[in-house]
């Protein structure tokens, strides 16, 4: 029997259409396994104990983007194809809005739909040069000071050349499917997700010719704090995060597992980006 996993975010709305759509499957003798995106927020980094099924045929995620990057963390390495249905305000990650969901669901059972695959990124993080955690992100790394209103000094390599020290309030390390979350926000650029690079973002810096980086994806990005610095945050996917300091060294490079997003027919990433950025006149 075939296998479908539904994840759903805490809004009245959204979880109707879960109700409705997990019946619609439940009638066609397809067996249902949902979540609600509230169970998953919870988890700490790098927690496993609770992973998708690896049998599903398919996740549709019903939500916003915050909702998505917590489908992916259920997901994990596995390769399960995910389809994003927006119930948020921008949902850049969705594939269809709420109003084409059964035509959606139809097609995917009949298996008219491509896999667009994107790149994730593998974050290590060491304390005194010993293994603290691993996690691996779809949209960014986040470096972010705390309360305290200091610049923070970052020092960054590539493949262990050093490449400048950022003072700035933080620096993201972002996917080209993360370049269009924070980091645009930041004055990021943006990249098509088939663009095989990574991109690097001050947060506010203070030399004003500290500007973003695309490097290619294959590289290794190593990161440390200068010491003394103020109280510092990391974060995965704006989903989890923990407090770090000059002990700690933070490495980064491509995943080895992206995310499998489906894409259905006549459906375009120029479409979606036009719509959410509202060029040409277009409406989210």
């Amino acid at each position: 029997m075939k296998k479908i996993g539904i994840l759903v975010k805490n809004d009245s709305k959204a979880q109707k259409q879960a109700d409705e759509l997990e019946a619609w499957f439940k009638s066609k003798d397809i067996i249902v396994v949902r979540k609600d995106s509230s169970e998953l927020n919870s988890q700490k980094p790098s927690d496993k104990k609770s992973r998708a099924p690896s049998d599903l045929l398919c996740i549709f995620v019903l939500g916003g983007d915050g909702t998505f990057l917590s489908a992916v963390r259920w997901i994990g390495d596995q390769d399960i194809p995910v389809l994003g249905v927006k119930f948020g305000k921008v949902g850049f990650l969705a594939e269809i809005a709420e109003e084409n969901l059964f035509c959606a669901a139809k097609a995917i059972l009949k298996s008219e739909y491509t896999i667009n695959p994107r790149a994730r990124l593998f974050v290590e993080v060491k304390r005194d040069g010993k293994e603290l955690i691993e996690e691996t992100v779809l949209n960014d790394v986040v470096i972010n000071k705390g309360a305290i209103a200091r610049l923070v000094a970052i020092k960054t390599y590539i493949n262990n050349h050093y490449l400048t020290t950022f003072k700035a309030d933080g620096l993201i390390v972002a996917t080209p499917t993360g370049s269009t979350a924070y980091s645009l926000a930041a004055g990021g650029p943006i990249v098509h997700p088939c663009v095989p690079g990574v991109v690097i973002t001050p947060i506010c810096p203070f030399t004003l010719t500290n500007r973003p980086l695309i490097v290619p994806d294959n590289v290794s990005i190593e990161i440390k704090l200068e010491k003394k610095s103020s109280p510092i945050i990391l974060t995965f996917d704006g989903q989890v995060g923990l407090d770090i300091d000059s002990r700690n060294t933070i490495i980064i490079r491509k995943g080895n597992h992206p995310v499998n997003m489906i894409t259905l027919p006549n459906q375009q990433y120029y479409d979606i980006l036009k719509k959410k950025l509202r060029w040409s006149g277009g409406r989210v």
